[in-house]
């Protein structure tokens, strides 16, 4: 089978899993070219898709787990009228632990094919490993080289910073470190932003709704309140946080 149970994210029950959260999606997709592109994986059940002016989204129902674990090894970074889509389990929000009390670890010089589910299959060895999340840019749909790892215990989340570095992931080789606040900050943003809701393995419409992608929200490079950057992937050479905050003048 392509992804097995241990490759799935926390929380969830592999007799559901059989839906797919498609991101990143050109707004000349129609819901029959997904059917077209996503059919190749396994027959579809349902499709939904939810438009927005710049970047839509969507969800595609299998009729089993084993089709959309073959569509996100497959069809993910996959472009379609030039824009690279993003392929994921879609689960529901409810399921997630919540991990704003655990130990949290970046890691950094991840490679373009890794996902959420890649990233948590990585570091599964560790009993305590609750969440994994790759960060995304919203624009290009591509991976930011970097994620974040949650631990419930701290002794193995520091274990897992010295095993893993340096370990091959994907088509690179890893590093971590202990996530700064920043760090923490923008992963609980995202996992705001990005909340994808499922009902029993299905998608419910309402609720998809009712959690769309927040683009309409103002852009931090708009909003004077953000005066901090954060700099990742940077060289192993290279291992120092920097922020930058800005400096009014008169």
């Amino acid at each position: 089978e392509p992804v097995s149970n241990g490759n799935l994210p926390p929380g969830f029950d592999p007799s559901t899993c059989r839906s797919v959260y498609v991101g990143n999606v050109h707004p000349n997709v129609t819901e029959s070219l997904l059917i077209e592109v996503f059919q190749g994986s396994g027959p579809v059940e349902r499709c939904k898709l939810i438009r927005k002016e710049k970047s839509s989204f969507g969800f595609v129902d299998y009729y089993d787990r084993r089709s959309a674990a073959l569509a996100i090894m497959t069809l993910h970074g996959r472009h379609i009228y030039g824009q690279a889509i993003k392929v994921n389990w879609a689960y529901a929000s409810t399921q997630r632990e919540d991990t704003s009390g655990h130990f949290h670890i970046f890691v950094g010089d991840l490679s373009s094919e890794v996902n959420d589910a890649t990233l948590y299959a990585c570091f599964s060895t560790y009993p305590s490993c609750s969440d994994a999340r790759v960060m995304w840019d919203n624009k290009t749909g591509r991976s930011r080289g970097y994620g974040f790892v949650s631990f419930r215990n701290q002794q193995e989340a520091e274990t897992a910073i010295t095993e893993m570095t340096g370990k091959w992931l994907g088509s690179r080789q890893i590093r971590c470190n202990w996530a700064t606040k920043t760090n923490a900050e923008e992963k609980q943003e995202t996992d705001n932003h990005n909340a994808v809701v499922l009902t029993n393995g299905g998608s419910s419409n309402a609720a998809m709704e009712a959690n769309q992608d927040t683009g309409s929200k103002e852009n931090p490079e708009n909003n004077p309140d953000f005066t901090t950057v954060y700099v990742g992937n940077l060289g192993h050479e290279v291992l120092i946080g920097m922020s930058f905050t800005a400096i009014s003048t008169t």
